[in-house]
């Protein structure tokens, strides 16, 4: 793993913008915004990039260059005790790639009804078995692009995927400048409420979309950033990142809200507006087939990079730790997160799988898929930042350690906090409608990834340490 690299910088910018830019980019920002006072929310979630976000981005790339391993080899590096939070956080990451995955499979199955003209109704298209087919078809595909490397699979997907996200969000944003609803879609998406910012909600839910959006605290980039070239711009990168981010995230809006506003739609929606409300749009608006193709196009495109980074730490993690090469290491992970996985695709399925009355998606997602990111974002400040010594990753930071020693891991913790007592709105939610998260979800999820860190501290004594490079090197 070690001898990993991008083969170059804008393969590496590629790449890291293809984990960042995601389903939380398109339906789930679109929803996130639409409940929370259109343009007022624009205020606290760029503050929220800029001080929170970035400083975390910087962090996680300089420490996986400083060491040039993976996250759990990583967290060793500082002590052996600490190797159960690195196998915790790439646990929580692959329980959360694990139902991403079913989603990515659903994206999938529109699209192909929209290529073929025969649309469906998202309750005929669950009614059926293809959901769990396209579930597997999605998860050997992720697992066929890491398999084939940092190089020759990655960074080769992501030179592909991520132009073509992005010609494709453009020319719908362009498209959508025809519709009737523009106008009122652009003053709503861009025209602020300041009494609104009052409302701790807001802020709550602007700073969660961040950190979800960037994929910061989950080892992604930590794992990307182990493979980045000495002589690379960190901040530069990581500056470079959230903007095309946050500019995918805001073109999303400018072809989502129109579409809601000319058509009478709720735009607080996430996957029933995907799903349900969108297609019925597009059913009947002029070249409906052409932007349906390209809408749910662009969500897969977007959806399979950002699973392939989730599943490169896993791997990354695997063939550092074990015996096995990549390919075997990829051949197991995948039918790991496929067993994973599975309960979650059959909750959506004729089988409907329940807990408690709960879809066993929804349970996944409002438990691991809510707390997992901000207990993983919160191991790494406390290991990374107040426990260890890494003279290269403090020079890289610079006038940002500060941030990332004080700001950031109180901001977690205070959202954290006010999420489990349920006074914030969806902060790290995937299926934004229908929320409801609270101390029981935090219970559960505690539980899984404290299974994932006896697992990691059984083991850590097999976990090769990486030696720390020199100052200046």
């Amino acid at each position: 793993m070690a001898e990993a690299r991008w083969s170059s910088r804008l393969g590496f910018l590629l790449a890291a913008v293809g984990a960042a830019v995601g389903l939380g980019n398109i339906w789930r920002f679109s929803a996130v915004v639409g409940g929370n006072g259109g343009g007022a929310y624009l205020v606290p979630y760029l503050l929220a990039a800029v001080v929170c976000a970035v400083p975390l981005l910087v962090l996680e790339l300089a420490v996986g260059r400083s060491l040039r391993t993976d996250v759990v080899s990583a967290f060793r590096s500082v002590g052996v005790g600490y190797t159960a939070f690195g196998w915790l956080v790439v646990g929580g990451v692959l329980l959360v790639l694990s139902y991403y995955l079913v989603l990515t499979g659903w994206v999938f199955g529109f699209l192909l009804t929209w290529l073929t003209g025969s649309p469906t109704t998202f309750a005929a298209f669950t009614a059926g078995w293809l959901p769990v087919g396209y579930f597997v078809l999605t998860t050997v595909l992720t697992g066929a692009v890491v398999s084939l490397g940092v190089r020759g699979g990655i960074e080769r997907m992501s030179r592909v995927v991520m132009p073509t996200v992005f010609v494709v969000l453009v020319a719908l944003a362009l498209y959508a400048t025809t519709l009737p609803g523009w106008g009122r879609a652009a003053g709503f998406l861009f025209t602020p409420r300041f009494s609104v910012l009052v409302d701790p909600g807001i802020w709550s839910a602007a700073f969660g979309q961040v950190f979800f959006s960037l994929s910061v605290g989950q080892g992604i980039m930590l794992t990307y950033g182990s493979y980045v070239a000495e002589g690379t711009d960190l901040r530069r990168s990581a500056l470079l990142v959230t903007v095309a981010d946050i500019g995918a995230a805001v073109v999303a809006g400018l072809v989502i809200f129109p579409i809601v506003f000319s058509f009478g739609l709720q735009p607080t929606l996430g996957t029933e507006l995907a799903f349900t409300t969108l297609p019925t749009a597009f059913a009947t608006m002029p070249l409906g087939r052409v932007v349906a193709v390209g809408f749910f196009g662009l969500l897969f495109f977007a959806a399979l990079s950002s699973a392939v980074s989730l599943l490169e730490v896993g791997v990354a993690a695997a063939t550092n730790t074990t015996r096995l090469d990549r390919p075997r290491a990829t051949l197991a992970l995948t039918a790991g997160v496929f067993a994973l996985g599975l309960p979650s695709a059959l909750s959506y399925s004729p089988l409907r799988l329940a807990v408690a009355g709960r879809p066993v998606l929804d349970l996944v997602d409002e438990s691991v898929g809510t707390f997992a990111l901000p207990i993983s974002a919160l191991l790494v400040l406390f290991v990374f930042v107040w426990r260890a010594d890494l003279d290269a990753v403090r020079e890289e930071l610079g006038s940002l350690y500060p941030l990332v020693r004080y700001l950031v891991p109180a901001v977690l913790a205070l959202v954290t906090t006010a999420k489990t007592l349920g006074v914030a709105r969806p902060a790290w939610r995937l299926l934004v409608d229908h929320a409801r998260d609270g101390p029981v979800d935090l219970l559960l999820t505690v539980v899984v990834l404290l299974v994932f860190s006896a697992v990691g501290w059984w083991f850590r004594d097999r976990v090769p340490a990486p030696r720390r490079r020199r100052r200046g090197r």
